[in-house]
C-alpha cells in the first residue's frame, strides 16, 4: 500500500511540477509580448510622428502624406503583430504562409475593399483631385478633407462629414471645379414683352464693367437667349477667377433685381389671363 500510494504521491508532484513550469514559462512569455507591444506601439507613435515631421518640412502634398501616413502606421502594426507571436513561441513561417493562404480567401471576399485600395493609389498617381479641391462625384459634393488608403473624406459647404470609397471616385465621373483657376458664370435675365431689349443690354454691360472681379478676358458675352411664354430671356457669361464664382454670381442677381426696377426693366414671372364669356 506504502509502494502505491508512494508511486501516486510521485506522479502527483510530477504533473504539479510541469504545470508549475508550463504557467512560469507561458506566463514569462505573456509578460515578454505584453513588454513587446507596449514598446512597440510606443515606437510606432514615434516613428508616425517622425513621418509626419519629415513629410512637412520637405512640403509633401497634403493628399500624398495622408496616405503614406497610413500605409506606413497599418504595416509597421502589422510587423509589431508578427514579432508579439514569434515572442509567444508560435512558428511564424507557419503563421506567414496560412496568413498568406487566409489572405487570398479575404482579398477574394474584400474584393471591393482591395478595389478601393487601388482606386487610392491610382488617385495619387494621376491626381484628378488634391487636399482642398471642391469636387462633386457619387452624388456629393465637398472639398476634399483627406484621402486616406480607401476612402476619401470630404466637408460639404454646411459642415457635414462624407466618406467615399476610393474605388468609385477613380472608376466613375467626378467634377473638379477647383483644378482651373478661371471659371465662367451663367446667368439668365427676363424682361417683360414690350420692354427695351437694348436698354437691358446697355444696363447689364454697365454692371459688368463696374466689377473688377469679372475678367476682361475672355470677353463677356450677352445676347437674347429665348422667348418664353411670358417673358424675354437674355442669358449673359463671364469669366472670373475659381475663388470668386460665387460672390459674383450672387451679387449680380442683387444688382440686377434692384437696377431693373429703377430702370423701369420689368423682371416678369409666369402668370395666366382667364378670359369670362357670358352668353
Amino acid at each position: 500500500m506504502e509502494e502505491i500510494f508512494g508511486t501516486k504521491s510521485l506522479s502527483f508532484d510530477v504533473f504539479s511540477n510541469k504545470i508549475i513550469e508550463l504557467a512560469t514559462s507561458l506566463g514569462s512569455k505573456l509578460l515578454a509580448a505584453l513588454v513587446v507591444f507596449i514598446i512597440g506601439r510606443w515606437i510606432i507613435k514615434k516613428l508616425n510622428r517622425l513621418l509626419a515631421t519629415i513629410l512637412e518640412k520637405r512640403q509633401v502634398e497634403a493628399s500624398l502624406a495622408s496616405f503614406s501616413k497610413s500605409l506606413v502606421g497599418i504595416t509597421l502594426n502589422f510587423l509589431l503583430i508578427i514579432i508579439i507571436i514569434s515572442v509567444l513561441g508560435i512558428e511564424t513561417s507557419s503563421f506567414i504562409a496560412l496568413f498568406a493562404s487566409a489572405g487570398v480567401a479575404i482579398g477574394m471576399a474584400l474584393s471591393g475593399t482591395l478595389q478601393n485600395f487601388a482606386g487610392g493609389v491610382m488617385i495619387l498617381l494621376f491626381k484628378p483631385f488634391k487636399v482642398g479641391d471642391f469636387i462633386e462625384a457619387q452624388g456629393q459634393s465637398g472639398t476634399v478633407k483627406e484621402i486616406q488608403i480607401f476612402n476619401t473624406i470630404m466637408t460639404t459647404p454646411d459642415n457635414k462629414i462624407i466618406i467615399i470609397p476610393n474605388g468609385g471616385l477613380s472608376t466613375g465621373i467626378m467634377k473638379n471645379y477647383s483644378k482651373e483657376t478661371m471659371r465662367r458664370v451663367d446667368w439668365e435675365f427676363g424682361i417683360g414683352y414690350g420692354d427695351n431689349y437694348d436698354k437691358a443690354k446697355i444696363v447689364l454691360t454697365r454692371l459688368l464693367e463696374e466689377d473688377a472681379r469679372i475678367l476682361k478676358d475672355p470677353a463677356y458675352f450677352i445676347a437674347l437667349t429665348s422667348l418664353g411664354e411670358s417673358s424675354v430671356n437674355i442669358v449673359v457669361r463671364a469669366w472670373v477667377n475659381a475663388e470668386n464664382y460665387w460672390s459674383v454670381y450672387f451679387d449680380m442677381n442683387e444688382k440686377v433685381y434692384k437696377i431693373f426696377a429703377q430702370e423701369q426693366l420689368n423682371i416678369p414671372f409666369p402668370q395666366m389671363d382667364v378670359h369670362v364669356h357670358q352668353k
